[in-house]
C-alpha cells in the first residue's frame, strides 16, 4: 500500500498518523520547508491537514502533482468567494452574501443584507480570526487593504449550528456520520454533541454535501457547517479535510473520521460507520492538563503536546456512554476540574443530551 504524506504537522496530521497505524498505513507529516529530495511524491498519496499554506518550492511542486488528492479542489474551497459561487451555482442554500471590493458598496450592502453584517477574509482565518462584525457606524474599522479580498454576509439569526462530516471514495461511494450539534463562542468551537436519533435534517444535509462532493469529484472527508433556520439549513462553510467537530468519532464510532479519510484516499472499502453511543466533545482551550480528568472512566483525553497559550486549542476530551442521562451526569461532575467558563458549554451540552 502506498505511504501517505500529510501537508502540515498539527494535531489533525498526528491523528491521521494514529489512524494509519491500525490499517498498517505509514503516514508521514510534511513540514512546509521539507527537502524535496526526500519526498517520493510520485510514489505516494498526498493529503493535507491544513487548508491554506504559503507559496514555497515544496507547495508549488506538490500542488501540481496528481498524487495530491483534491489538488484541483483546494483553490475553489479555500477561497470564500469561489466557495460561495459554487454553492450558488449548485442552487444550495447559503447565507446571503456579496463580494466587497470597495467602500462605495456599503449603502447597497446594508440595503440588501441588513444593518449588521459579517465581513470575512477570502483566504485563511479560522476560530473567529479574519472576521469583522460591521454596522453602518463602524465601517471605518475595516482595514483598507481588505477591500477586494473579502466577502460580506448577512448576520443570520439561527436556532442551532450543526455540521455534517462525510466522505467520498474514488468510485463515488459516500458515507456520512450523524449530524453534530456545535456550540461556538467568539467564533471558536467549544463543544460538540452527537446524538443517535436521526431526523429529516440528516437526509437533507447528506443530499447537500453529496451534491458538492460529486460536483467537485472530491475524494476523502469533507465537512459542511450549517445554520438551522426556520426555512431549513443554510450552508455556512465547507472544509476540505477532517474537522474539529468530528473528533467525537474517535471514541463513539466504529470508524473515526481520520480512518475514514485514509480509507477514501487509498481506495479502501468505505462502509457507513456504526455509531455505538452518544458522545460529547469538549475542546480544551488555553488550559493546562489536569490528570484528575482521568478519574472518569467514560472520558477519553486527547492531548496535543502544544505550548499552552490563551485561546489556543491544546487538546480535547471525548465523553461517551450508551445513556445520555449518564453522560449528562458525567458532564456535571467535571465542573470542579474545568475553568468556570466551561459551565456554559456544559449546560448547553446537557440540554442537547436531553433531546436524545
Amino acid at each position: 500500500m502506498k505511504p501517505v504524506y500529510v501537508l502540515g504537522t498539527g494535531q489533525l496530521g498526528h491523528m491521521l498518523r494514529q489512524a494509519g497505524e491500525s490499517l498498517g498505513v505509514t503516514v508521514h507529516l510534511i513540514e512546509l520547508d521539507s527537502n524535496l529530495q526526500t519526498l517520493p511524491v510520485d510514489k505516494s498519496v498526498i493529503t493535507t491537514e491544513i487548508e491554506f499554506w504559503p507559496n514555497t518550492v515544496l507547495t508549488r511542486k506538490i500542488s501540481k502533482s496528481s498524487s495530491f488528492i483534491n489538488h484541483n479542489v483546494f483553490p475553489i474551497l479555500t477561497d470564500r468567494l469561489s466557495q460561495k459561487k459554487l454553492l450558488n451555482d449548485l442552487n444550495l442554500a447559503t447565507v446571503p452574501w456579496a463580494f466587497l471590493s470597495c467602500k462605495m458598496q456599503w449603502p447597497q450592502v446594508f440595503s440588501n443584507l441588513g444593518q449588521r453584517v459579517i465581513v470575512k477574509s477570502r483566504h485563511g482565518g479560522y476560530d473567529g480570526r479574519g472576521q469583522w462584525h460591521v454596522s453602518p457606524d463602524n465601517t471605518n474599522t475595516l482595514p483598507d487593504t481588505l477591500y477586494g479580498h473579502c466577502i460580506v454576509e448577512k448576520n443570520i439569526h439561527f436556532s442551532n449550528e450543526i455540521s455534517l462530516i462525510g466522505a467520498r471514495g474514488r468510485n463515488g461511494a459516500t458515507a456520512f456520520y450523524p449530524l453534530t450539534h456545535n456550540f461556538h463562542e467568539n467564533g471558536m468551537l467549544r463543544t460538540s454533541v452527537a446524538l443517535l436519533n436521526k431526523n429529516t435534517q440528516q437526509s437533507i444535509a447528506e443530499h447537500m454535501l453529496s451534491v458538492i462532493m460529486h460536483k467537485l469529484n472530491y475524494i476523502g472527508v469533507m465537512t459542511m457547517e450549517c445554520f438551522v433556520v426556520s426555512d431549513g439549513l443554510l450552508i455556512n462553510e465547507l472544509s476540505a479535510r477532517v474537522h474539529n467537530s468530528g473528533h467525537w468519532t474517535q471514541n463513539a464510532a466504529s470508524i473515526s473520521q481520520f480512518e475514514l479519510h485514509l480509507r477514501a484516499i487509498l481506495n479502501l472499502p468505505l462502509p457507513t460507520p456504526v455509531i455505538h453511543m452518544p458522545a460529547v466533545m469538549l475542546n480544551l482551550i488555553g488550559i493546562k492538563p489536569h490528570m484528575a480528568w482521568l478519574s472518569e472512566p467514560r472520558l477519553h483525553l486527547h492531548w496535543y503536546n502544544k505550548i499552552v497559550r490563551d485561546n489556543r486549542k491544546v487538546g480535547h476530551i471525548n465523553l461517551v456512554d450508551t445513556s445520555p442521562i449518564v453522560l449528562s451526569r458525567v458532564l456535571h461532575s467535571l465542573l470542579p476540574v474545568l475553568p468556570v467558563e466551561y459551565a456554559n458549554y456544559i449546560l448547553w451540552a446537557r440540554n442537547k443530551l436531553s433531546q436524545q
